[in-house]
């Protein structure tokens, strides 16, 4: 699978800068003027990104009460049917190509998660610059290879997702030609208690299927995100909402702007954090190492004295000879008169 990747203007690479992409989802509350403050709100946070969903009640679902359709898995949606949360929480495509407009003025990315053939249809007429699939779409062949035959980046969630599901998904994508991968570590849980999030999966999909990695996080708070840095994910993708005393489907796990931009902070730090891979000392390190120790005349030592643990130690500062020379030249003299507090070098000993 291909390591760089581009979307829009934004380069994903395994060197590059974390992606930030805030999700809108239903956050607006079927509200426009909501659904801009959002993007603003996201880009006053430091978002690389907006991601919407482009789908209707009618094209994810269809309006049945039978016991297949209600929802009762313990989520902060049971006790209405599936169609009933769509026909709340979806983003009027109206909506969708002006509010892309309005991410792009602010110099972000738009794209989508779209849920059918009609939807695909759609976000290729507003031409996003990428496609996600969405972890309960994961083990939709068709609409994978419809999305993997534009030959744009496509992002998996993989919360739902068995291996062989990203191992079909992406074996998709192969066969129609299409690289430009990224698989995102996910919990399909709202929100993710910490104990699921298994973090340490993020290398295995890493090294098992050669992409690039991220994550859609959907714990509360900012550590999840910024640690899972440290483990080589090069997107993060968070939901974003104004408040979240203002309710809505997604509300309850939903960012605040103050909280994302603290999120968006503790990514950059972990990222200059992370650093290289090689070991070595930086500048200012080097400088540092003058406070190590080294061997001092610790007493006044006269020309010929001998040399002893009484009156040459290894203390700081590390101007003096290496302290691997301690029992090389204890029993030797003096050349000249050492005053205590001389750093030892070997043109002053005999």
């Amino acid at each position: 699978m291909n390591k760089e990747i581009k979307i829009g203007n934004h380069t994903i690479s395994e060197t590059s800068p974390v992606f930030v992409v805030a999700e809108l989802s239903a956050n607006h509350n079927q509200d426009y003027g909501r659904a801009l403050e959002i993007i603003h709100a996201a880009k006053e946070a430091g978002a690389d990104a907006v991601k919407l969903q482009t789908y209707t009640a009618d094209t994810i679902t269809i309006d049945c009460d039978d016991s297949y359709f209600q929802i009762n898995r313990g989520t902060l949606w049971d006790g209405t049917t599936l169609y009933k949360l769509y026909q709340e929480a979806y983003t009027p495509w109206e909506w969708q190509p002006k509010l892309k407009e309005e991410a792009e003025k602010l110099g972000m990315e738009c794209f989508s998660s779209p849920f059918d053939f009609t939807s695909v249809d759609f976000l290729e007429e507003m031409q996003v610059p990428a496609y996600k699939v969405a972890s309960y779409e994961i083990n939709d062949i068709p609409l994978i290879r419809k999305i993997a035959k534009l030959h744009k980046p496509v992002i998996f969630a993989t919360g739902i997702a068995y291996p062989e599901d990203i191992e079909r998904a992406l074996g998709v994508c192969r066969e129609e030609g299409n690289e430009d991968v990224i698989l995102l570590k996910c919990v399909s849980s709202y929100p993710a208690p910490y104990e699921t999030v298994n973090l340490n999966v993020i290398p295995t999909l890493a090294r098992t299927y050669d992409c690039l990695t991220g994550i859609s996080d959907h714990t509360m708070g900012t550590i999840v995100s910024a640690g899972s840095i440290a483990l080589g994910v090069r997107m993060v993708e968070k939901h974003l909402t104004l408040r979240r005393e203002d309710g809505g489907p997604d509300s309850a796990f939903s960012m605040e702007p103050k909280e994302f931009a603290d999120m968006v902070r503790d990514i950059r730090i972990m990222e200059k954090a992370m650093g290289s891979s090689e070991y070595m000392l930086s500048d200012k390190q080097k400088v540092e190492r003058r406070g190590s120790r080294s061997l001092f005349a610790v007493k006044d030592i006269d020309v010929g004295e001998v040399l002893t643990a009484e009156n040459i130690r290894s203390i700081r500062p590390g101007d003096g000879l290496h302290t691997m020379y301690y029992e090389e030249i204890l029993g030797k003299r003096a050349k000249t008169f050492l005053k205590k507090g001389t750093p030892l070098k070997w043109e002053l000993i005999d």
